[in-house]
């Protein structure tokens, strides 16, 4: 079964996508979507993609809620910058952030929740040193950052992939 069907949850996620966007779950699009979420599966095995696990199921929800709360108070703070332009003096810069993990899972995670916060973009990876380069809008203290992204994040992440 493993070799015809091998990642059953993607594929029944795909499949329902598909009938999401038709909006529609005649006999047809189901066959269509069941088609459409093979092929794509085999062409995500052709990427050869490393192994990974979750170890961590309730770490990643909790995750998942701090990041939620993080995107809704970034998304305010962003909008009072936007909506009351001159009444401070922003800064927005580089910053480069070193990294201990080195788990490919949890690096991307981290990529989406910067690049899912507003106000701040994952720039680039340094594989070589493990660094990030992130641009932040509003980057008043380089400290509070580093603390951030490390102790917040980086850490939970580690907890859930490595």
């Amino acid at each position: 079964m493993r070799d015809w069907l091998p990642f059953p949850l993607l594929t029944a996620a795909l499949v329902a996508l598909w009938l999401l966007l038709t909006e529609s779950v005649a006999l047809g699009s189901i066959l269509m979507g069941g088609v459409l979420a093979l092929l794509t599966v085999r062409g995500f095995i052709a990427l050869d993609p490393p192994a990974g696990r979750l170890r961590r199921p309730r770490a990643a929800c909790a995750l998942a809620a701090l990041v939620l709360g993080d995107i809704a108070r970034s998304n305010l703070a962003v909008a009072r910058i936007i909506l009351t332009p001159g009444k401070t003096e922003r800064v927005s810069g580089f910053l480069r952030i070193p990294l201990d993990m080195r788990a490919p899972y949890g690096l991307a995670t981290l990529a989406c929740i910067i690049t899912a916060t507003p106000g701040t973009i994952w720039v680039e990876y340094n594989s070589a040193n493990n660094t990030i380069l992130l641009h932040i809008l509003d980057l008043v203290d380089e400290g509070t950052w580093i603390d951030t992204i490390k102790g917040r994040y980086e850490k939970r992440l580690m907890e859930i992939f490595e």
